[in-house]
């Protein structure tokens, strides 16, 4: 024990008594030097307005730079000073937010704080006055190239009539050149010559090369198409067009269509009168117009009102790369879309072969890397035709030829003039997007090749970066998902896996595209891409993205600047310490999904502007508490981690919208306890920006957690486990309150526990996707209610009444999964029930013995698979009535369920039901699971077209 007049004590509180009376008198002298940084000062407030200011140009720099070499140096110049300015202003900002403590050591924090203040003050002054200087600069920069961008606004003219020359050259193609046309061509004359007698639109939409001006030629020159309308016009409308020049272009062609003299006043008429002209002339006319080109729908919206809807047959063809145009037609007009899709891998070799080897055959020691640069065209006619003709030139003998043409692909795309052509076709798509979607779609370009970009993970990382702006009315995630789905529109992203329910799971963008766009992001320093160890890069980096084979990566230079870090399948592992320069401090979008780490990066907390973390797959197993301190966070991705448990202080990110905290036990699919979540906060109600929130443990606290749920009123995902049956009022009483609700998945502490969810009687109206597990006594009776669930999963639930008799009316439900859900013998779809269900899984009915479908029911079903259930031995009685049907599978069946198939008495079923392609059993034999198909079984009494002695799967272990 310490004594009472401990002489050590008194001299240890006058040593404190003296520093911190000093501390007290030093600290408000640096204060007062900071005192004009902090009140903002002109220089600040110039500097901000002047940064709107360059934002708002370099909206419309991309247009300019393109066109002139000197002002795309300008514009870059721009660029730089922009992000230059960004980084100051944030610099500032950081200045200000520090957070000093109280007592002595409060006044010592503060007091080094000062110091470290004062040096940055000194050094951020001196930036402002030098950006300033450079800013001042940039308008006698502009005033000087002033006349180029009126001369390159009006030499735009000439830019889109040589890109006019080139279209005209697929018009010119011969049939020779053309692959996989004829199943196309005949498809689009019938719908052009039968059909309705009013008039239709029919679109041919795709991307950009897919040939859709080639395939619209050959079906505006096909012979019964001229026989058929007394009155045709070819019409290409380009993107600088102009709306009088349009109208007159179609006079002009209709009136030499009927070799008469165009009318002499043409030139000087307006609109108006050149749209009354062309339906005085085509109003009684059975007419083709084809529209080639059409970019938007204010382009279509232009033109339609002079084309006559008359009864005589008439059809307006329209090709285009905008899918929503497409739609927008087909609605306006009961018309139809036609969606080009790319040559098949056959049709794609054969022109490849024709064109690269002047028809003759592939040699054999150059197939694999000719099949290679194949893969990378994906079917897409243009680039197929272009790359061959670089390759034509290779010798056929110098195999490193060919292999540095596969391995720089995009090098050739850039530099060959060969490409030109291609690399045209491609880029307009992308100059023609507005400005706010160009960040968007370049950001694609940090993903690795043949990477499957998570559709929600994107829509995430645009809001981060800032690249969403607010609109009155939408959260931003809505605004984004409107990006999205315009670059979906505009055939720039490719939809690659899709859920259940038609929802995009991931996407990517075509591989010549992604080429193309790693170019533009390198020219405006708007990310690198880090795949070669030895690679230069540029003097600041925007974005940085270390993708597979980079090693031991050291960023101690080139990082002052670096607003986002992603780590694609990296696994060296190398200190963080390395990651982690003072540098960072600006970094808004760190996603360290699946890199070697084991302990949270303590670097983190100096992260002041970090909007979005993702440590996805790591072994990190804890969050510390200087978690807090990242007001910013807008994301905090755990998905796959070993995280159990979160700080108090994570209640301070009053910013977070994304909290995603769980684990899959991959063991078993079916296992009841496949998911662990986390310890709910006792006060989590206090977060109330979030819109996802997955997995909170309900059986840890006081008992209030879930009546905190009920304050997220912005929810739309929620996800609760390990649910007492106690916690069912209090949950009903939350969910009622959460009325933006778009998922809720529900599961209970124990397989017996019971689900009680009877209080709940106003549900979320937009409620679109429930995940119940546990046990129920009723089916809740506000399910059937729910008119916008397209999906729902029961699982455990041991109803003793059929739920399918209140399942059946829900109208737009898709996707329907039971397991173990039901104990009755036997279950009946009846006709009227059902009507949009696709996918139907009914699995683990232990008394389930007899499956029955009525004439009429599940109209739409399209996958149907029964498991587990041990005592059904017959097939479901009426399966011949699901027309739709394409995959009938048996999980772990009886085998006598087989028998019974191919047996006399039900095998007449099947064989009636031939339309189904895929028909699987699957079964437990010598200690693995066996796959089958029924056709494999040989059974010399079938039809042998029918029965193919062949096994489609082997053993899965």
């Amino acid at each position: 024990m310490e004594k009472k007049n401990d002489p050590r004590k008194f001299e240890r509180k006058m040593a404190e008594s003296a520093v911190t009376f000093l501390l007290e008198k030093l600290a408000p002298l640096f204060e007062n030097e900071l005192q004009s940084l902090r009140g903002g000062g002109e220089e600040i407030v110039y500097v901000r307005g002047e940064l709107e200011r360059i934002r708002a140009f370099l909206r419309v720099a991309d247009t300019l730079e393109e066109r002139d070499e000197e002002v795309k140096v300008w514009v870059k110049q721009i660029r730089d000073v922009a992000h230059e300015t960004e980084d100051i202003l944030d610099e500032f900002t950081i200045l200000l937010a520090h957070d000093h403590a109280s007592g002595l050591y409060g006044l010592i924090h503060k007091f080094s704080c000062c110091i470290k203040n004062m040096k940055a003050r000194y050094r951020i002054a001196s930036q402002i006055k030098a950006i300033n200087s450079r800013i001042r600069n940039i308008s006698d920069g502009h005033r000087r190239l002033s006349q180029k961008f009126c001369v390159a606004e009006q030499g735009s003219s000439s830019t889109s009539t040589g890109w006019q020359d080139r279209r005209e050259d697929a018009l010119l193609l011969d049939m020779t050149d053309l692959v996989g046309i004829e199943e196309r061509k005949s498809k689009l004359v019938d719908w052009l010559v039968d059909g309705r007698s009013g008039r239709e639109v029919v679109s041919l939409a795709g991307m950009g090369g897919l040939g859709k001006t080639t395939l619209a030629k050959q079906v505006y020159d096909d012979a019964e198409v001229k026989k058929h309308f007394s009155v045709h016009a070819w019409i290409t409308v380009s993107r600088s067009y102009k709306m009088e020049e349009l109208l007159k272009d179609i006079v002009q062609q209709l009136f030499a269509a009927e070799r008469k003299p165009v009318p002499k006043n043409l030139e000087s008429r307006n609109s108006s009168q050149l749209k009354s002209k062309i339906k005085e002339v085509l109003q009684k006319r059975r007419y083709l117009i084809v529209l080639d080109d059409v970019w938007h729908v204010n382009e279509w919206d232009a033109v339609k009102y002079a084309l006559p809807t008359n009864n005589c047959g008439s059809r307006v063809m329209l090709t285009t790369r905008n899918a929503d145009l497409a739609f927008t037609s087909r609605i306006e007009s009961e018309g139809k879309v036609y969606n080009l899709e790319p040559l098949l891998p056959e049709e794609s070799w054969t022109l490849f072969c024709r064109k690269t080897f002047r028809g003759n055959s592939c040699p054999h020691h150059l197939e694999d890397i000719c099949k290679n640069i194949l893969r990378k065209c994906e079917g897409l006619p243009l680039a197929i035709v272009a790359i061959s003709g670089v390759l034509a030139t290779k010798d056929k003998r110098r195999i490193d030829e060919w292999e540095m043409v596969r391995r720089s692909l995009g090098a050739e795309i850039e530099d060959n003039n060969k490409l030109l052509n291609l690399k045209k076709v491609l880029s307009l798509s992308f100059n023609d997007l507005p400005y706010y979607l160009k960040s968007c779609f370049l950001y694609v370009s940090i993903f690795p090749e043949d990477h499957l970009i998570e559709h929600m993970k994107l829509i995430r990382l645009w809001v981060a970066e800032g690249f969403v702006e607010a609109k009155n009315g939408k959260e931003l995630e809505d605004v984004a998902e409107d990006y999205f789905n315009e670059l979906l529109n505009r055939s720039l992203l490719q939809v690659a896996e899709t859920a259940s329910d038609g929802r995009v799971k991931t996407c990517r963008p075509h591989d010549l595209l992604r080429e193309i766009i790693i170019s533009k992001s390198r020219d405006q320093n708007f990310a690198v891409i880090a795949k070669d160890q030895n690679a230069t890069w540029p003097d600041k980096i925007r974005r940085l993205s270390i993708h597979y084979t980079v090693r031991n990566v050291q960023l101690n230079r080139c990082v002052s600047q670096l607003r986002s870090l992603f780590m694609f399948g990296v696994v060296e592992k190398s200190p963080l310490r390395t990651l982690f320069p003072n540098g960072f401090r600006l970094l808004h979008v760190l996603d360290l999904q699946g890199a070697p780490i084991k302990m949270f990066p303590v670097q983190v907390m100096n992260l002041y502007y970090l909007r979005y973390l993702s440590l996805k797959e790591t072994k990190v197993s804890r969050v510390p508490s200087y978690i807090g301190k990242l007001q910013h966070l807008e994301t905090l991705n755990l998905k796959h981690t070993y995280v159990t448990e979160l700080p108090d202080e994570i209640l301070k990110l009053q910013r977070l919208r994304h909290l995603l905290v769980y684990r899959y036990k991959f063991e078993s699919y079916a296992h009841f306890h496949s998911k662990n979540g986390f310890k709910a906060l006792e006060k989590i109600g206090q977060l109330q920006s979030l819109q996802k929130l997955c997995f909170v443990q309900a059986n840890h606290g006081n008992g209030n957690i879930m009546i905190e749920l009920g304050k997220l009123t912005k929810l739309r995902r929620l996800g609760v486990v390990k649910l007492r049956r106690e916690d069912g009022k209090s949950l009903c009483s939350s969910i009622e309150n959460l009325r933006n609700l778009r998922a809720l998945s529900l599961l209970s502490v124990e397989e017996d526990e019971i689900l009680d969810l009877e209080h709940l009687f106003s549900p979320p109206p937009l409620l679109q996707r429930l995940y119940l597990t546990g046990r129920l006594e009723t089916l809740p009776h506000w399910i059937p209610n729910l008119e916008s669930l397209v999906r729902v999963h029961l699982k455990w639930s041991r109803l003793k009444c059929d739920p399918l008799e209140s399942l059946q009316v829900l109208p737009n439900l898709v996707h329907l999964e039971l397991l173990q859900v039901y104990e009755g013998d036997t279950l009946c779809f009846k006709v009227g029930g059902f009507k949009k269900l696709k996918l139907l899984g009914i699995d683990k009915f232990d008394e389930l013995r007899c499956v029955e479908v009525e004439v009429g029911a599940l109209p739409r079903v399209e996958k149907l698979s029964i498991q587990r259930c041990k005592l059904l031995e017959k097939a479901p009685l009426g399966i011949e009535h699901l027309t739709k049907l394409k995959v009938l599978e048996f999980f772990d069946m009886p085998q006598e369920l087989i028998k019974t198939l191919l047996s006399d008495e039900q095998g007449g079923d099947y064989w009636r039901v031939a339309h189904i392609p895929e028909v699987y059993s699957t079964y437990w034999r010598d200690g693995g699971w066996e796959v089958y198909s029924l056709e494999s079984f040989n059974d010399s009494s079938r039809p042998s077209p029918v029965i193919r002695s062949q096994e489609l799967h082997t053993r899965w272990k």
